[in-house]
């Protein structure tokens, strides 16, 4: 079952909304913003979690993310070729 609705009245403006109409698809522009708000607010969550480790352990600094980053990139890299060699 899905979940209880309600509905609202909100005001953007027009260039924005006509987008967001001509992209939502047979879901209906309704679900397209309903979406885009849960993503909104997944964002605003990490923010004040990132913003409660900062405060507790110090920024991330830009050498430590760029680690993680190569070692994300040479995971995926990894994966694909452990793909390609499988098959």
């Amino acid at each position: 079952m899905s979940e209880p609705t309600g509905k609202y009245s909100i005001t953007m403006p027009r260039d924005i909304a006509e987008a967001a109409k001509a992209r939502s698809g047979p879901s209906g522009l309704s679900a397209y913003v309903a979406a885009a708000v849960a993503r909104q607010i997944e964002r605003d969550n990490l923010n004040e979690l990132i913003a409660i480790a900062e405060a507790e352990h110090g920024p991330v600094k830009d050498e430590e993310i760029q680690a993680l980053r190569d070692q994300l990139h040479q995971a995926r890299q990894d994966q694909t070729q452990g793909g390609a060699n499988a098959a």
